[in-house]
């Protein structure tokens, strides 16, 4: 499936990244945040693409908050309040110009996210190709 295949990538690229550690120069700080969006984006767009193929019809809306409440009651992930915590992340990337905020996204990608991925990344892995 491409959707994974572009998911498993921008996966890679973010945990490969993450691992910077602070102060960030702005170039990093920027991509950080960026890797994040975009893996966030791809996980989604996987979500409903393999849930779409398995005729979960809660999925045919596009809207990221449904695909998450879908994948939750399907089984795909198994914590609903940090993907939902993920997507108000991903709301705030247009904001990120500010420090504040950036910095929060990237902690929040390092403590929680990440591994958020990675568990989803393991799960469709074994129970959904």
């Amino acid at each position: 499936m491409r959707k994974y295949e572009n998911f498993c990538k921008a996966y890679d690229n973010l945990a490969k990244s993450i691992v910077k550690e602070p102060p960030y120069d702005t170039v990093t700080l920027t991509g950080l945040v960026g890797l994040f969006e975009i893996a966030f984006e791809q996980s989604w767009k996987m979500m409903k693409e393999i849930l779409e193929y398995n005729g979960y019809s809660g999925s045919s809306t596009g809207s990221p908050r449904t695909i998450i409440k879908t994948a939750f009651a399907a089984g795909m992930i198994n914590d609903e309040k940090n993907w939902l915590a993920a997507l108000v992340a991903r709301n705030n990337v247009a904001h990120s110009y500010n420090e504040k905020i950036a910095m929060s996204i990237i902690n929040e990608t390092k403590d929680v996210f990440t591994s958020m991925f990675l568990e989803l990344k393991n799960t469709v892995e074994k129970d959904w190709l």
